[in-house]
């Protein structure tokens, strides 16, 4: 890409996104020209300002990361998606990549990384954080894909989250988290609360 890349940063964070913004439009390379806080707002923001990369949250409220990205690319098939997660959970970075996003990089990545992935996926590259990138690819043996939205309980479970702390933070009721849990194990073959912890604690980390 020789054209100035022309971002939209879409998390559900205004300060995420106010720290991102000041951080990225100081770079020659990089025109910021929005933001969006959710999948409406990213939808509104793509046909008013024709951004050619979109910088994407996964765990936002009303639609998440990996969803939006899909459906934009369906839409707007040479738009480059470049994920920013807070989780490093294989699941996610596979979902992503068959979502059509180009690159994953984690939200305590230090900023060059950042700038550099950018780079990457305008040039038309693929970048993985290496931290993603020795998680994904490293000889494990294979887990059940878990959805999005389970991915994500189980990163806040292996945190030390409750089912109540959870549900507050994504917006959802403890019953809906409670039924993600028990999804959760079924998949994975876990009896129990103890283990459940136990193995998120080991696999989200």
């Amino acid at each position: 890409m020789t054209d100035p890349i022309r971002l939209l940063i879409v998390d559900d964070h205004p300060l995420v996104r106010d720290g991102l913004r000041l951080r990225l439009s100081a770079l020659p390379q990089v025109e910021a020209v929005g933001e969006a806080g959710g999948a409406t707002e990213a939808w509104s923001q793509m046909a008013a300002l024709q951004p050619n990369l979109v910088l994407m949250d996964i765990g936002m409220k009303e639609v998440n990361g990996i969803e939006l990205t899909a459906a934009l690319l369906a839409h707007h098939p040479g738009l480059r998606v470049l994920m920013l997660s807070m989780y490093d959970n294989p699941e996610y970075v596979q979902r992503a990549l068959q979502a059509g996003a180009r690159g994953y990089v984690l939200k305590d990545a230090p900023a060059a990384e950042i700038v550099t992935a950018l780079d990457t996926v305008a040039g038309g590259g693929t970048y993985l954080s290496p931290a993603v990138s020795h998680r994904l690819f490293r000889n494990e043996t294979p887990r059940p894909v878990l959805t999005p939205r389970e991915a994500e309980i189980l990163g806040a479970l292996g945190k030390g989250h409750s089912s109540k702390q959870i549900a507050k933070d994504l917006d959802l009721s403890v019953r809906t988290v409670e039924t993600h849990r028990q999804a959760i194990k079924r998949k994975l073959g876990i009896e129990g609360q103890a283990e459940l912890i136990k193995y998120a604690v080991e696999h989200t980390r």
